[in-house]
This record gives structure tokens, C-alpha cells and sequence, in this order.
């Protein structure tokens, strides 16, 4: 899509004079924003999409939904999350396999439920969190889902990093591994919308290729008999920790579905947005775990799948390779630059994310905030390369605490106060016209509680969490989300009989 010259940009009522330095700034933005348009580069923000901007779905296709997320989640770092059930939570494969599994499902279903609001909005995901959340409490959900997006973004960074090292055995360091992809997520967030559903839509094949492979190299070796290990109360408590670990990696991409869709007409329906998102995320979510799981139960019977283990998971993945010498070599590197393919949609958010905290960030055009985004992960990454199972186990499950009361929230939002009169969509920017989110700000308070008393982390353990297993068991989820929908509906019939809005 090519933008008009003043289409997508911000507009700015503030006078400035053209000489002070705050408009010499402002002059030096404008014609920044101009180049992105000169070079077919998206430089709309967080304005609204309006109906006469939508593209022809005909161009798009509803298979391109299904492919986007399959692409994006056809990656290594969804097999190490696998490998956490039989490594981390001594889970047998098929314990492993039936929490990872049905875990993301139940997480996929907001992920598909947000999703749908991109074509009937016009607006990016955390623009929508205005109308429930409120004006001022949304920028703290914001936020979060800053240290979702680029949190994911470098545990990507390093898992891609670790494979390439164990490829190149003593040629190139974790670091240099680290520094490429980053390079490249960068290059192609910066083009933007148009480029990142053409990169994703042809992502996913060479990685499918390579996963097969690995299936059919590696296969042998799964220990599918392999069985669960704890007295009945720790395993129950690992099983729920980890079912949580796989729900909270699914459902974390709630807080940008919607943005990937933005440019789809109003009428696309919102059953086949959500259809086709669930087949996209589901199919890749699956495949990956089963690999991560398999590779993980065969260590008890290699030493080598142990030993590369013990390097790294990256390592891990290489190993399964290793029968097919140099060609296999050549997978492990197709595996980790398809890493790339994940880590762009978080890194596109948050640059969108960046300019919703506030007018004078709104400013900054998306993509020096894209560029801002890959510096903060790829420095978090390189100082974090040698903790990626402490990151996951802890960022993952405690991320995706916000996600599931946001949830809960914007549930109820929809289906009990705005079941008749809907969302005023033009209203997007208009503080005095969207929801004071007392309600919400109360709601998801009490809900942050609920899930500090059922977190099980090892840096903290909740009272109620210690309950179950040796281990503990993590609820917060589960127990956030609750409490959330348990309390916000009274608090928001109050909020709109005092205030109407």
C-alpha cells in the first residue's frame, strides 16, 4: 500500500514557532514520516483505520490469517517451551503433551477473540484497552504489554542466538547470534504493515521442511512411554504450572492481535477472523510443543541429548540434527532465522505501543520506536543469554497474569454493558468520551492479588499456591481472572450510574 504524503501521519494542534528548538524537532519529525511515505514504508501510528482506508480482501485472503500465525509460531522457541515438561516439571511425554496442548488452547481463545476486533475497529489493540479500561488506567496495561512484546522478542533473540553457535560450534558466539536476528527483525518492522504480512506469508515453509526433518531425524529417539515423576500432590502441582507456563504463551498475543488485522474491511466477519486465527495458532502451537517434549523425554537415554541440553536448549535442537552431519548443520541455521518470523509481530506492536503512553510520544514516528524496541530486547537478550529456562519459566507464567484480567474485563465490557449499544470507535482519542476505568483500575488491582496469592515462582511462591505439591502449583491465571469477573460487573454499574460514561 502506498500512503498519500499527509495519510497516517499525526497531526499536531500545539503552534510551535519554526525557529525554537521544539519546532525545528517537530518540522525535522514531519519530514521524516514523509521519507517512510516516499519509500512505500507504513508511517501511520496510532491513528484509526477508516472504512475508505481498509484494503480489498481479495488481496488478503482469509488463509492469510490462518498462515500469519502459523508462521509466526512455527518456531524453536515454541519446542524449548515444550522441553520445559519433561526438564523442568519431571512430566512424562504424555502428561507434557496433554498439558502444552490443551493449555494453549484455552489460550488461544482470547488471542482469537481480540483478534476480531482489528477489522471492526480500525484501531490497534491497546487503543481498544481505552474503551475498557479507561483512559488513564489503560497506560498501564500498555505498558505490560511493552514487557510482553519485547521480553518475547528476546527470549527469541537467544534461543536463535544458542543455535546458531551450536551450529558453528566455535565460529560464532551466542552474542554474534543474537546481533543477526535483531538486524534482521529490524529491517523488516521498519517497512511495516504491508511488508510483515508479505514476509509471514512465506515464512512458515522452510520451517515446516525443517521440522519435519527434525521429526523424522530425531523421532527415534522421543521416550513417548516416559512417565511423570512426584508423590499425586507435587505432580498435580506440575501439571498446573505447567498447563499455565502454555496457556500464558498463547494467550499473551492478545495484547496485539487486533493489530495485524487493522487494514481489513468493517464487514469481515468476526467468526472468520476468529476461526482462522484459532487453525493458525493451534496447528503451529502443537507441532512445536510435540517436538520440544519429544527432544526433552529422550534425554534420559542419550547422554548426548543431555550433555547438548546442559549447553543449551538451542544446543538441544542442533543435537537432534546431528545424524545428518553438514545438512543438518544447514536446518539448524533455517531454524534459527525463522525465529524472525516470531519476533516481528511483537516488535511491529511495540512500536505502535510506544506512542499510545502519551501526545508527545505519539510524536515519534512507529519506526524509531521500532528501533528503540530492538535495542532494548537485543541488550536484554545478550545480558540474559545464559538464564533462558529461569526467563521462561518466570517471565512467561507471570506475563500472562495481566493478559488473563485484562481478559476478564474486556469480556464483560463487551457482553454485559456494551452488549446493545456497542463501541463508539471514532472516539478513540477523546479522553472525555471513554470510560473513566474506576471500575476497571479496582477489577484488575484485586485481580493482580489474587494471582501474587497463587503465583509459584522460583523467586516467590504464594501462600495458596504452597497448598499443592512440594513445588507449589500456579494458579495466578486462573485466579486473577476469576476475581477480575467476579467484581468488575457491580463496580461498573456504579461507575455508569455516576458518571454515564
Amino acid at each position: 500500500m502506498v500512503l498519500a504524503p499527509d495519510e497516517g501521519l499525526p497531526t499536531h494542534d500545539e503552534p510551535q514557532h519554526p525557529q525554537t528548538f521544539p519546532g525545528k524537532a517537530k518540522k525535522a519529525l514531519k519530514t521524516f514520516e514523509r521519507q517512510l511515505v516516499a519509500y512505500n514504508l507504513e508511517a501511520r501510528g496510532i491513528q484509526r483505520v477508516e472504512a475508505d482506508e481498509r484494503h480489498d480482501l481479495r488481496s488478503l485472503g482469509y488463509t492469510q490469517i490462518s498462515v500469519l500465525w502459523f508462521s509466526i509460531n512455527l518456531a524453536a522457541n515454541n519446542i524449548t517451551l515444550g522441553m520445559l515438561g519433561p526438564a523442568v516439571f519431571e512430566l512424562g511425554f504424555l502428561d507434557s503433551a496433554m498439558c502444552a496442548v490443551f493449555g494453549m488452547l484455552l489460550g488461544c481463545l482470547p488471542t482469537a477473540y481480540t483478534a476480531t476486533f482489528g477489522p471492526r475497529s480500525g484501531n490497534r489493540t491497546m487503543i481498544f484497552a481505552r474503551y475498557t479500561m479507561g483512559w488513564w488506567p489503560s497506560k498501564l496495561v500498555v505498558i505490560l504489554n511493552l514487557i510482553v512484546l519485547l521480553g518475547y522478542a528476546m527470549i527469541d533473540a537467544v534461543v536463535a542466538g544458542q543455535i546458531l553457535s551450536a551450529v558453528s560450534t566455535t565460529d560464532m558466539s551466542v552474542v554474534v547470534g543474537i546481533i543477526v536476528v535483531a538486524v534482521i527483525t529490524w529491517g523488516v518492522t521498519t517497512f511495516g504493515y504491508q511488508i510483515f504480512h508479505y514476509y509471514e506469508r512465506y515464512a512458515w515453509l522452510p520451517q515446516l521442511i525443517v521440522f519435519c526433518i527434525l521429526a523424522g531425524v530425531a523421532g527415534p529417539g522421543f521416550d513417548t512411554s516416559s512417565v511423570s515423576v512426584g508423590d499425586p500432590r507435587t505432580l498435580a502441582g506440575n501439571r498446573l504450572s505447567f498447563f499455565g507456563i502454555n496457556l500464558s504463551a498463547a494467550i499473551t498475543y492478545a495484547g496485539g492481535a487486533a493489530d495485524y488485522f487493522v487494514y481489513y474491511p468493517e464487514e469481515t466477519p468476526g467468526w472468520k477472523i476468529f476461526s482462522m486465527t484459532m487453525i493458525g495458532l493451534t496447528t503451529s502451537f502443537t507441532f512445536a510443543f510435540l517436538l520440544g517434549i519429544g527432544l526433552a523425554s529422550g534425554m534420559a537415554s542419550s547422554a548426548a541429548w543431555s550433555t547438548s541440553y546442559g549447553v543449551s536448549q538451542g544446543a538441544l535442537i542442533v543435537e537432534g540434527f546431528r545424524p545428518l552431519g553438514s545438512f543438518g548443520s544447514f536446518c539448524g541455521v533455517v531454524v534459527a532465522l525463522g525465529l524472525v518470523a516470531n519476533m516481528i509481530p511483537p516488535v511491529y506492536s511495540s512500536g505502535v505501543d510506544f506512542q499510545i503512553l502519551g501526545r508527545y510520544l505519539a510524536r515519534v514516528p512507529r519506526a524509531i520506536w521500532n528501533t528503540i524496541g530492538v535495542v532494548i530486547f537485543t541488550v536484554c537478550a545478550l545480558a540474559g543469554r545464559d538464564h533462558l529456562a529461569e526467563i521462561f519459566t518466570n517471565f512467561l507464567a507471570l506475563m500472562g497474569y495481566w493478559v488473563s484480567i485484562w481478559i476478564a474485563i474486556t469480556l464483560e465490557e463487551h457482553l454485559i454493558f456494551r452488549r446493545t449499544r456497542g463501541f463508539n470507535w471514532t472516539v478513540w482519542n477523546q479522553q472525555k468520551k471513554l470510560p473513566h476505568g474506576i471500575a476497571a483500575l479496582i477489577a484488575f488491582l484485586i485481580g493482580w492479588a489474587g494471582a501474587i496469592l497463587c503465583m509459584a515462582q522460583v523467586w516467590y511462591i504464594g501462600p495458596i499456591a504452597k497448598l499443592v505439591g512440594d513445588y507449589g502449583a500456579d494458579m495466578g491465571n486462573y485466579v486473577g481472572f476469576a476475581w477480575a469477573a467476579l467484581v468488575f460487573p457491580p463496580l461498573r454499574y456504579w461507575e455508569l450510574k455516576k458518571f454515564g460514561r
